[in-house]
């Protein structure tokens, strides 16, 4: 009896972690479901062009002055007029899943539910340690030069902020409409429900508190999340999403008179976060939308007029899935 009881024990022991075992290997995506966009770092993302460092010439243009023993160029005040600001870039790796949709019963303020079509996309990013680090190195006369060097970087935390802007076709014309992500309890247990893979999915709150550590080609670390998305107007053709948070490049610019004396260092600077585009199109009206009406990509036409109007919906020249921009 005492034998039996521990050979019924051992199989059950065997089974759960092995039931246990199968939970955690995620499962594999078919072929073709998960679009990867690389990273694009580039070398000069790490400095800014020389320019006016306008703080110090707005505030201290009481130091104009004409030097005895050097040239003027080497006073404090002439060098803060060219001035670059240098900072290490770093690159978070982006794929997605085909942007989809799910009905919702959502609670009103009236206590009642109302079915609406919730927009998603699962995604996944993936720390590759592409860093660019600028490195100060003398020249032969002493002077201070720089190079741009590779080197890995640990944990990154993915800040995301998505941007849904399409076009909608209301009497005959194009009017914009824009859609920040939203967080919505109710459609995430639903979405994870239909994708969940055994791999953990966050929010765009959740996954800012996960540290994403450096992948490489033996051990894959990426964290998987989803963004959602309410109240999409059905007459949309034509729409883009903006990612930002993928990377720390940025360039600004100072208006003229900007910045005025006294006021906090940086204010009146205007910031363009580097973003992802990425462009879709969907055949179809407002009556019986279904997510396989959505396409990743610029909808093609032979017609060059229509097709440079097409263009002219997402600010192209030519046909292009994707792009990074300064937004």
């Amino acid at each position: 009896m005492i034998i039996r009881f521990v050979t019924l024990f051992s199989l059950l022991a065997l089974l759960t972690s092995g039931a246990a075992a199968q939970q955690q290997i995620p499962r594999q995506l078919a072929p073709g479901v998960l679009t990867v966009i690389p990273s694009e770092p580039k070398e000069d993302e790490t400095a800014s062009p020389p320019g006016p460092l306008v703080e110090m010439v707005t505030n201290y243009a009481g130091l104009d002055w004409k030097p005895n023993y050097m040239a003027k160029k080497e006073t404090l005040l002439e060098k803060s007029k060219y001035v670059t600001l240098r900072r290490p870039i770093w690159n978070l790796e982006f794929a997605f899943k085909p942007v989809r949709r799910i009905t919702v019963d959502m609670p009103q303020t009236s206590g009642k539910l109302q079915q609406k079509q919730i927009w998603y996309m699962v995604y996944r990013v993936k720390n590759m340690g592409n860093q660019f680090v600028p490195t100060g190195v003398p020249d032969a006369f002493g002077k201070e030069t720089y190079k741009v060097e590779s080197a890995p970087r640990a944990d990154i935390r993915f800040i995301p902020h998505f941007v849904f802007a399409g076009k909608a076709q209301i009497d005959d014309e194009y009017v914009d409409k824009e859609y920040l992500d939203r967080i919505l309890p109710i459609a995430s247990k639903a979405i994870e429900s239909r994708e969940s893979r055994n791999v953990k999915l966050y929010n765009s709150v959740e996954i800012t508190q996960v540290p994403i550590p450096v992948s490489d080609e033996n051990v894959d670390r990426s964290v998987w999340g989803y963004v959602t998305w309410e109240d999409i107007d059905p007459r949309i053709d034509f729409f883009s999403i903006y990612v930002q948070g993928l990377t720390n490049a940025y360039r600004y610019s100072d208006p003229p008179n900007g910045f005025e004396a006294g006021k906090a260092p940086g204010s009146g600077r205007l910031f363009a976060a580097k973003t992802l585009q990425l462009n879709f199109w969907r055949a179809g009206d407002s009556i019986a939308e279904h997510e396989e009406e959505v396409h990743y990509g610029i909808r093609l036409e032979q017609d060059p007029v229509e097709q440079s109007l097409i263009l002219s919906h997402y600010g192209l020249t030519e046909p292009l899935d994707h792009r990074w921009i300064y937004r």
